[in-house]
């Protein structure tokens, strides 16, 4: 009876066990292609682990959870960068704004068309990214680090509205503090002309 009860109650445990599995891990490719479509059109960053394995590593991360769905680009100066990755709620922007990654050494020039995280200092990269609209040298002695690049569709960058102007207090009217702690609550009844990321997908299934 002993036998039969131990075996019993171990059986179920035993199965449990062999059906479940450790989370897969993830292996971001060295070089990967996403397609943001947007309100203006289509283009298509290519991320480049080598320029900067953490911030491509990080990029891959935010497009697995679908983060820049429905975001806004709510900073775009016309002649310098346009500016994305505040999620569209709060609460899940709130999360990911402290999850910061460590800097990666510069390996390329902010050029024309290249993508780098904001940052507002060592290592506080999160989920804030720019497209340079411009050579902007400027951001690399500031050390701002390209991980990716548009390959297809630059000019649908160029089109973004930018009517807007720049943050406060460069500019007059997108407030960046309220854009932190509002989110598109903030952004969207306030400033309707601003451009959006209606999905962003990996190209090729990765």
């Amino acid at each position: 009876m002993i036998v039969r009860f131990f075996t019993a109650l171990t059986l179920p445990i035993l199965l449990l066990a062999a059906c479940s599995k450790p989370p897969e891990k993830i292996v971001v490719p060295e070089v990967f292609r996403v397609k943001f479509e947007t309100s203006q059109g289509d283009f298509v960053v290519e991320a480049i682990r080598a320029w900067a394995p953490r911030g491509a590593d990080r990029f891959h991360e935010l497009v697995r959870a679908h983060y820049f769905d429905e975001g806004r680009f709510f900073r775009v100066v016309k002649g310098f960068i346009a500016q994305f990755g505040v999620h569209r709620k709060y609460e899940v922007h709130a999360t990911w704004s402290k999850l910061f990654i460590m800097d990666d050494p510069p390996q390329e020039k902010n050029v024309r068309g290249t993508l780098a995280f904001a940052k507002s200092g060592p290592n506080t990269r999160a989920t804030e990214i720019f497209i340079n609209l411009t050579d902007n040298a400027v951001l690399d002695e500031e050390k701002f680090v390209p991980f990716g690049r548009i390959v297809e569709g630059l000019d649908v960058a160029d089109k973004l509205y930018s009517g807007y102007g720049d943050l406060r207090p460069q500019g007059n009217e997108i407030d960046a503090g309220r854009v932190e702690e509002g989110a598109n609550d903030y952004l969207v009844p306030r400033f309707p002309k601003l451009d959006y990321i209606k999905r962003a997908r990996f190209q090729g299934g990765r």
